[in-house]
């Protein structure tokens, strides 16, 4: 069984995706072709917002919006501890400063009651992370933040629905990713940046071509940020079938939760303001090890997001921090396989595995 069934999803989609890859073969524009524009226009329009600006990856559209933000050395960005490395890498590279606040239990997302307490004359924006697929309370951040500049890392959420409204389309930039694992992914790296505001979008837009106005005109420090027209083509061709991945996932995800809701485990919850869309499916148990060692025998693949808080990681480390919070779900959060082509056979199969593991 596959953590995530890419296969299944390309054979769906193959007639299309083949027709996206040939037609930039035979155009030859292999770097801001057509296609760019073509799939701008059509996330910022299922978005709900003015801009997008499609980008080399979700790492890049994280940097590029701090870089368009004028974020400079020495200044604090408020953050999470509980995500993958490249949230606070792309801080860090711009010598700027994480500052963290503590997680939901619950949620695993950041808890935005912790944020004003760490807001200080340096702090010059706000990142929270809508981690495995559900957005954080955007309305309670950008109520607090009042003129600081908030960027959703929505790289696993891009498809949710918070308070009838898109993620990526909440703050003043939100980022996704377009990784193959991911809600919306292609074949390789790629990712996105959304914006109301036209000056940040026309600096991320000039940012991520070496910071050039026009050709050979640099008018700012830039990046080598582009997204390939190649990746772009297979993106539009699976937006064909997203609206029914993203059915799938919630139908998937609500399926798993009543199952689970007799076990000895704990189940993320959702709030009802909003939903899921399930990036990762995770539940958080005890004797992770010796669970997830059972499931493997049972040829159950499982993956864990994440083992260890960015506060407890060399790169990234503030050791004096004691967020105890994310500490505790980095012990104990397992991910099952999750993807729009999971069967509800393969999903009965995982369940009566899972419930073998927590009973041995």
């Amino acid at each position: 069984m596959p953590f995530i069934d890419l296969k299944s999803q390309y054979a769906a989609l193959k007639s299309s995706v083949d027709a996206r890859i040939q037609r930039v073969l035979d155009h030859g524009q292999y770097i801001m072709g057509p296609e760019v524009k073509e799939l701008e226009e059509k996330l910022a329009a299922h978005v709900g917002v003015q801009h997008c600006i499609t980008v080399s990856s979700g790492t890049e559209a994280l940097l590029i919006a701090l870089m368009a933000l004028d974020i400079k050395p020495g200044d604090e960005v408020i953050t999470t501890p509980f995500t993958f490395a490249s949230t606070v890498e792309v801080i860090a590279l711009l010598g700027a400063v994480p500052v963290y606040a503590d997680i939901e239990p619950d949620t695993c997302n950041i808890d935005a009651s912790r944020i004003a307490a760490l807001i200080t004359p340096r702090t010059r924006a706000i990142m929270p992370v809508s981690l495995y697929g559900q957005v954080c309370d955007m309305d309670e951040i950008r109520a607090v933040a009042g003129s600081i500049p908030v960027i959703e890392d929505a790289a696993q959420s891009f498809g949710a629905t918070y308070k009838d409204r898109k993620s990526c389309g909440l703050s003043t930039f939100g980022a996704t990713s377009f990784f193959p694992s991911k809600p919306l992914g292609c074949y390789g790296d790629g990712g996105a940046l959304f914006t109301d505001d036209a000056a940040l979008a026309q600096a991320a837009r000039e940012i991520r071509v070496h910071g050039q106005s026009q050709r050979y005109t640099h008018t700012r420090v830039g990046v080598g940020g582009r997204m390939d027209t190649l990746q772009c083509a297979v993106v539009l061709a699976k937006l064909e079938r997203f609206d029914w991945e993203i059915e799938r996932r919630l139908a998937l995800g609500e399926r798993y939760q009543q199952a689970l809701a007799a076990l000895p485990l704990q189940r993320l919850a959702v709030r009802p303001d909003r939903d899921c869309v399930w990036a990762q499916f995770t539940v958080m148990v005890e004797n992770r090890a010796a669970v997830q060692q059972a499931l493997q025998a049972q040829g159950i693949p499982t993956a864990i997001h994440y083992p260890k808080p960015l506060h407890r990681q060399p790169a990234y480390a503030q050791l004096e921090l004691s967020l105890p919070h994310a500490e505790a779900a980095a012990e104990r959060v397992l991910s099952l396989p999750m993807s729009p082509d999971l069967s509800e056979a393969q999903q009965d199969e995982v369940i009566a595995a899972l419930r073998r593991a927590l009973e041995a």
